[in-house]
């Protein structure tokens, strides 16, 4: 009965020993990470500059002015540039990280006379879609429009704004 005993109790052991797992059930490694802080990307309109459509008259019907990203200006219909008139486009500098590409976005705007009653001329603007950031992370870039004159509006001096946004591709 000793025998017995004895021999019960090896097999209980050998059932109560955990079971290993065979070589190749399992395997781990250590996985990479990486991440990546580029500089911000900064816009800043260059100091006295501006989407100047020029001096004109409009006429009873009224037409555009066109002024191209390069600065040079035209009139359609009965609006008239006048001799001397300096139409310009507007300037932009853009920093952040060099060689990066990036996107601008221009909205329209309108000029406002500024009186009691204020007549407003609205205008559109012309910039190119995308640049890239040179070696130093500088770039710089223009904006044209073209102003819608309805005809008729009063003599003065008319002033506006537009907004301008520049975001990493």
């Amino acid at each position: 009965m000793k025998k017995f005993a004895v021999l019960s109790a090896v097999a209980l052991t050998a059932l109560a020993t955990p079971a290993f797992a065979a070589p190749g059930d399992s395997d781990s490694a250590d996985g990479a990470a990486t991440a990546q802080i580029v500089s911000p990307i900064t816009l800043t309109h260059v100091a006295g500059a501006v989407l100047d459509f020029g001096t004109f008259t409009t006429g009873d019907t009224g037409g555009t002015i066109v002024v191209t990203r390069g600065g040079a200006g035209t009139a359609s219909g009965e609006v008239a540039l006048l001799q001397g008139s300096l139409e310009a486009a507007d300037q932009f500098t853009v920093s952040g990280d060099a060689g990066r590409r990036f996107s601008i976005t221009t909205g329209g705007g309108s000029v406002s006379n500024g009186a009691a009653t204020p007549t407003t001329m609205a205008f559109t603007t012309d910039a190119r879609a995308n640049h890239t950031l040179d070696t130093a992370g500088a770039a710089s870039f223009s904006v044209g429009g073209t102003l819608t004159v309805l005809g008729g509006e009063p003599a003065g001096t008319y002033t506006g704004s537009y907004a301008v946004t520049v975001a990493y591709n």
